[in-house]
């Protein structure tokens, strides 16, 4: 088990330690549940209630917060807890599965795929016809890369993964179980004769950017032409459908159960938050943000903030909730 001294953690995050400073530390944890060789993290106001009656042995605290360590216990002052905490998080990171040989016999790999230097292949993948994969990619048991898709260096891929053919994925990616990446996009029109539904084929592609998360059982559908887009630095969460011809600038992020219909846009830095559904050809605009469970039906403007449904303007949709809630009370 990996231990480290409160003054090796506090070297790792740059902070100013208050305390006892002899303390062993086993592992993080969340204040209430924390035990006596445990740190925990204090990164507002109302957890500093819990401090006094926690077994744990140190804290990383918001040096704008006022917190004392008390009797035989230590605290880490830093700007930022959440920050310092997921450093703290990183260096008791346990090892990732480990592969017994490089590429497992079972791996089905066409003989034009090129297969880059330190390339870890599990059991039952298949990589496709001209796959490109670059250096140190990891593909976990079962997964799938169909043709013609090149994958950038150091990216990692679990199992369950579906990767279609002539997709285009960047470097350092991380890609959950169960990813879908360029199925077809939901395009059908009515029939002409008015009795059924005629498939629009789905002939572009999906290209990733580089250091792009996606997580577990989430979807992004190649487009009818040209290309669906998330670009560099995006984070996706589980459960999240990106749908054809749409396109996420840097650093997008998206919260479970949120999705994006047909061609929508996205600039920098937007975030999309839980169950939120954005309309077809809809742009959201640079760092805007869209409440939890919105509805967003019509562009949004740089750096606003939108709620409810159909979604607008955060300040009015509060005041339109506290109206409602008052005169409810009134009945």
């Amino acid at each position: 088990m990996k231990s480290y001294s409160i003054n090796e953690i506090n070297k790792f995050v740059k902070g100013e330690l208050v305390g006892n400073s002899d303390i062993k530390i086993e592992g993080p944890e969340e204040i209430i549940k924390a035990k006596s060789y445990q740190i925990t993290f204090i990164g507002s106001n109302k957890y500093i209630k819990y401090w006094e009656e926690s077994k744990a042995s140190a804290a990383i605290v918001n040096d704008n917060l006022n917190v004392e360590p008390g009797e035989n216990r230590a605290i880490i002052k830093v700007k930022n807890a959440d920050i310092a905490m997921a450093k703290v998080l990183e260096i008791f990171n346990l090892p990732a599965p480990a592969f017994d040989t490089d590429i497992h016999p079972t791996a089905v790999i066409h003989e034009t795929a090129k297969i880059g230097k330190g390339c870890k292949i599990g059991a039952n993948c298949y990589v496709g016809k001209d796959v490109d994969l670059g250096d140190e990619v990891i593909l976990y048991p079962n997964v799938c890369i169909f043709d013609e898709t090149n994958i950038g260096n150091h990216t990692i891929i679990w199992s369950g993964t579906v990767i279609r053919e002539r997709c285009i994925i960047g470097s350092h990616c991380i890609f959950h179980t169960n990813v879908s990446i360029g199925a077809d996009g939901f395009g059908y029109r009515p029939s002409e004769d008015g009795r059924g539904l005629v498939k629009i084929p789905q002939i572009g592609n999906v290209i990733i950017g580089h250091y792009v998360e996606i997580g577990a059982n989430s979807c992004v559908d190649r487009a009818k032409f040209s290309s669906t887009i998330v670009g560099d630095g995006c984070k996706i969460d589980n459960l999240v459908q990106v749908a054809h011809n749409s396109v996420m600038g840097r650093s997008c992020i998206m919260a479970g159960h949120s999705g994006l219909a047909g061609s929508v846009t996205l600039g920098d830095g937007v975030v999309i938050g839980g169950s939120a559904s954005i309309k077809d050809h809809t742009t959201i605009h640079s760092g805007a943000t869209v409440g939890a469970g919105s509805g967003v039906i019509a562009d949004v403007e740089a750096g606003k903030t939108v709620l409810g449904y159909p979604a607008q303007d955060a300040r009015d949709m509060l005041k339109q909730w506290v109206a409602i809630k008052r005169f409810m009370k009134k009945q």
